[in-house]
């Protein structure tokens, strides 16, 4: 396993870290119409704690245990992945290994502080969830300006931030972002004890790229979520050999693109099945994952490959669950495939079989849109998305 500086912390990084978000999951129950209709009110966060499902431990400790024996030692989860099962799992693997030998990242749910008081209260939750007595990294979850500033600033969470610190609650205070790109300066600056960044990068979506630099420069680690794109780049093809004259994978392309920017500490992957864990780490073992000259050549790929797609879904699952039970991920998913892909016959086959209700259920309620961190008009993709599959 290769090993980062992980900016100004003194820790060394795993090139690869495990992302908890899609650990193997059993439906052990199905909701009743009582609960569904008790969801209808809900928030979203509320509505992710779902007892019809628990993770798959028999098959997730040991990959969770596999990557460690491996050399990963950042595992990332929050309070809501896997419908809020993500935490226990981890915690429970995590007694398999040597803890000071591990970084634990988790989050605090953002839109369920509304006092100051709250910061506290979550954090003692997740500690008891993980089963620990400390966090290495908690990250304010999914920062903007406006909940900077009507959410830390207002509740005057840097106070609580170093209490939980001096206390030894947490070892390092981070944050995920899923703001405008303009704005993470503004938040760098103003609350200097930040030790790292989670944030979206990869082939299809390099808008971060300065920030990066920036953030390295600043002494901050940078973790880089969605390598593979949200497995928009997880499909086998030909690319990598038609554009830069190299004879590995899809996958492996953007996983190598990720790790080729040097001022990216780690990349985070999302890993459900021990496949995924060992082409992941076959990557991360290598001491040059790209040549400065095969980076730019990537570069140039990614941008014909926007040219190619009019949606960007990084298939995040922020949206849902769907009051009506439409499963947006999964038809932009078919779409990504059909249009920027050419792989209109599994398109097809996904549309033809997809999970949740027809597009025709659609209300326009709008809470999608609401819920998008990349800002897409879902209602108005959706209708889009649904002639395109349903002409094919």
């Amino acid at each position: 396993m290769i090993y980062r500086d992980f900016g100004k912390t003194g820790k060394k990084i795993s090139a690869l870290g495990f992302g908890c978000m899609r650990l193997p999951e059993i439906k052990i129950a199905e909701m009743t119409e009582e609960e569904k209709r008790a969801r209808e009110g809900m928030s979203w966060y509320e509505s992710q704690n779902d007892h019809t499902f628990i993770v798959d431990e028999e098959k997730a400790i040991p990959m969770l245990k596999a990557a460690y024996d491996a050399g990963v030692n950042y595992f990332d989860t929050a309070q809501f992945y896997c419908h809020f099962k993500s935490q226990a799992a981890l915690g429970k693997a995590v007694k398999l290994m040597e803890r000071e030998k591990v970084m634990v990242a988790t989050k605090i749910p953002m839109d369920e502080v509304h006092s100051t008081a709250d910061f506290r209260r979550m954090l003692e939750l997740q500690l008891g969830l993980l089963d620990m007595d400390y966090i290495d990294f908690y990250h304010m979850h999914g920062i903007s300006k406006d909940r900077y500033d009507n959410k830390i600033i207002k509740f005057g969470l840097k106070k609580e931030v170093e209490k939980a610190i001096n206390g030894g609650l947490i070892k390092h205070i981070s944050f995920s972002y899923h703001g405008d790109v303009k704005d993470i300066p503004y938040i760098v600056e103003d609350f200097e004890i930040f030790a790292s960044v989670l944030l979206q990068y990869n082939l299809l979506d390099r808008s971060h790229e300065k920030n990066i630099d920036y953030l390295a420069s600043k002494g901050l680690g940078v973790v880089a979520m969605g390598p593979v794109a949200g497995g928009r780049l997880s499909v086998p093809s030909v690319l990598a050999e038609k554009l830069l004259g190299e004879n590995f994978s899809t996958p492996e392309l953007a996983l190598r693109f990720v790790l080729g920017n040097k001022n990216v500490s780690c990349a985070l992957s999302g890993m459900g099945n021990m496949d995924m864990l060992e082409g992941n780490l076959k990557v991360a073992n290598l001491q040059t994952p790209m040549t400065e000259d095969t980076f730019n050549k990537a570069a140039i790929m990614m941008e014909e490959l926007k040219k190619l797609s009019d949606l960007y879904c990084p298939g995040c699952n922020y949206c849902m669950p769907c009051p009506k039970d439409i499963n947006i991920p999964h038809i932009f998913n078919a779409y990504t495939y059909h249009n920027v892909y050419g792989l209109t016959s599994h398109a097809k086959n996904m549309w033809n079989n997809q999970r949740g209700a027809p597009i025709t259920e659609c209300t326009e309620c709008g809470i999608c849109n609401e819920k998008c961190p990349q800002g897409i008009n879902v209602v108005e993709k959706l209708k889009e998305v649904g002639e395109v599959l349903r002409a094919l």
